[in-house]
C-alpha cells in the first residue's frame, strides 16, 4: 500500500515521504481500515516536528481524522491509533473509538467532523455552559477549529463575533454566519468587540490561537465571562494574570478533547449522536476548501502549518480499490 512516512523530525514538506509498504496489522481491540478521506489537523504539523504531546515512534504515518471503510463495509469516522495514521490506503483504530459517518455528510464532510466538532461542542457546552442569547467571541474564525465553533455557536443559539486574519477569510467567516466579523489586521479587536456588545464584552470567548489573541480576550470578556483555551496554533503560550481574572469575575477553562475518551467515552459517544443530529438538520457542515490529491499531502499539512488556510483540507485517497 502507498503511505505518507515521517523518519525524522522537521517541516512537513520536509520530512513527510511518499512510501508503498505492507498494510498494518490492527492488535487486539483494534480495526483495520480502508482510508476514504483524511482531514488534516494542526496537530498532524506538530506531530512531523516532533512538538505535539503525542510523540510516535519513527517511522510514523501522520494523519489523525478519517472517514473509513471496515472489513465488513461499514462507513465510519475515527482517529487512527499511531503510528499508522490515516495519511494511507489503510490505517488502523481502536474499536471502542470508531463511530458511524452520518449519512448527511460526504467523505471529506465526515473525515472533518470529529475532532474539530467535538472539542467545539465540549468546549462551548461543557465547559464554558454556552446559553441562548449569550454573545460568543471565536478566534481564527475561518479556520478548522473556529469555523466549526462559530457553527455550534449558532446552533446553540448564540450571538457570535468572528476575529481573522483578512478579507479572504473575514468573507468566509460570514457565509459561516457570524453576526460580526473582526478582522484584526485592520481593526482594534478589544474596540471591536465593546462596540458590538454595548460595552459590556463577550460572554465566551474560544480561543484556539493564543498569544496575543488570549491577552486582547482578556481585555474584552464580559462579566462572568468564560475563556476556553483550546490550543497554541500561534505558538505562544499565554501566562494569564489571574489577578485580572479576580477583579474581572471572569473564568479560565481549559479543554483536552482527548481526555474524554479516557475519562469519559459514552460523552464522546452521545455528543457523536447529537453532532449528526445537527448535520442531518444542516445546522453544521465542515467547510471544505480543498479536496487534495494523495500525492500533494506533505504540501497540504505544511500548508496547515504556517496558518495559511480557510476551513479544513482533506486528502483522498491514493488509489480507488475494493472494499478492505
Amino acid at each position: 500500500m502507498q503511505a505518507w512516512r515521517v523518519h525524522r523530525n522537521g517541516e512537513p514538506s520536509e520530512v513527510m515521504r511518499r512510501e508503498e509498504g505492507d498494510r498494518p496489522t490492527p492488535g487486539d481491540g483494534q480495526l483495520l481500515l480502508r482510508v476514504r478521506a483524511a482531514n488534516i489537523n494542526f496537530p498532524d504539523a506538530l506531530l512531523c516536528r516532533g512538538h505535539y504531546q503525542v510523540r510516535p515512534p519513527l517511522p510514523f504515518t501522520p494523519g489523525v481524522e478519517i472517514c473509513g471503510e471496515t472489513e465488513d463495509g461499514r462507513r465510519v469516522i475515527a482517529t487512527p491509533a499511531l503510528p499508522y495514521g490515516g495519511l494511507a490506503e489503510y490505517a488502523v483504530a481502536d474499536e471502542s473509538a470508531v463511530l458511524p459517518a452520518p449519512d448527511a455528510l460526504d467523505d471529506a464532510e465526515a473525515a472533518a467532523l470529529h475532532i474539530g466538532y467535538q472539542t467545539g461542542w465540549f468546549g462551548l457546552h461543557r465547559r464554558a455552559g454556552l446559553r441562548d442569547g449569550e454573545t460568543l467571541l471565536v478566534h481564527a474564525a475561518a479556520g478548522g477549529v473556529g469555523s466549526a465553533a462559530v457553527q455550534l455557536g449558532k446552533a446553540a443559539g448564540a450571538r457570535v463575533i468572528g476575529v481573522v486574519g483578512g478579507a479572504e477569510k473575514a468573507a468566509v467567516a460570514r457565509q459561516l454566519g457570524c453576526d460580526v466579523v473582526i478582522d484584526r489586521r485592520g481593526e482594534d479587536i478589544v474596540a471591536a468587540v465593546k462596540d458590538a456588545t454595548g460595552g459590556r464584552g463577550a460572554d465566551v470567548v474560544y480561543d484556539p490561537v493564543g498569544g496575543d489573541a488570549y491577552a486582547k480576550s482578556a481585555k474584552c470578556v464580559a462579566f462572568e465571562g468564560r475563556i476556553v483555551i483550546v490550543g497554541f496554533a500561534s505558538g505562544d503560550i499565554p501566562a494569564p494574570a489571574l489577578n485580572h481574572a479576580l477583579v474581572k469575575n471572569y473564568s479560565i477553562v481549559g479543554l483536552h478533547w482527548g481526555l474524554y475518551h479516557q475519562k469519559d467515552p459514552q460523552a464522546v459517544r452521545r455528543c457523536h449522536e447529537t453532532l449528526t443530529e445537527y448535520a442531518a438538520k444542516g445546522l453544521i457542515k465542515p467547510l471544505i476548501s480543498d479536496r487534495v490529491a494523495f500525492e500533494d499531502a506533505a504540501a497540504a499539512v505544511q500548508r496547515v502549518a504556517d496558518g495559511t488556510t480557510t476551513g479544513r483540507l482533506v486528502v483522498l485517497p491514493a488509489v480507488t480499490e475494493g472494499a478492505a
